[in-house]
């Protein structure tokens, strides 16, 4: 009986696993951190279509000047007109190294989602000019964990300013 209920054990080990294989705080920091570099890649290239491919269906996006935008469509639309609407200006945005961290959120041991935050800075392209620094503020992210793919839910963008240069 003993050996029979040492099997078990080793079999709901083996079973359990690949459920926490990427659950460990450095593994979610290092995938989050991954896709939300591959996401200011897309919006600093102002590719609103890639840029939204990082967002859930039902988005939610709070900016402390801007107001909400709620969907997927009506944010990536916003990156397109607003941000990207100008092919001779757009923004830059940039973390302010070291302030950037991931948090791992978990129910019953297994990680569902994270949340990251830290600060930034967002510099002005405008065609034929020096690029310029034009602002900063903090931002947390909700990323969700789901079908193995990490995308952002909930977007907070606030505390905007001027910046200093670093």
């Amino acid at each position: 009986m003993r050996q029979r209920t040492l099997s078990c054990a080793w079999v709901l080990v083996a079973l359990a696993a690949p459920l926490s294989a990427e659950t460990g705080p450095r593994d979610v920091a290092a995938a989050v951190m991954e896709r939300d570099a591959l996401f200011w890649k897309a919006y600093n290239a102002c590719d609103a279509k890639a840029a939204g491919d990082f967002f859930t269906e039902d988005v939610e996006f709070y900016h402390d000047r801007g107001g909400i935008t709620l969907g997927r469509a009506n944010l990536v639309a916003s990156i397109r007109d607003n941000l990207c609407g100008n092919p001779d200006s757009h923004v830059r945005r940039e973390a302010v190294a070291g302030t950037v961290r991931v948090f791992p959120l978990q129910k019953q041991g297994v990680t569902y989602g994270a949340v990251e935050s830290g600060e930034h800075l967002f510099y002005l392209l405008d065609k034929g000019q020096p690029e310029r620094l034009d602002g900063h503020a903090r931002f947390a992210h909700l990323w969700l964990l789901e079908d193995g793919a990490w995308t952002m839910s909930r977007i907070l963008s606030y505390d905007h300013g001027p910046a200093e240069p670093r």
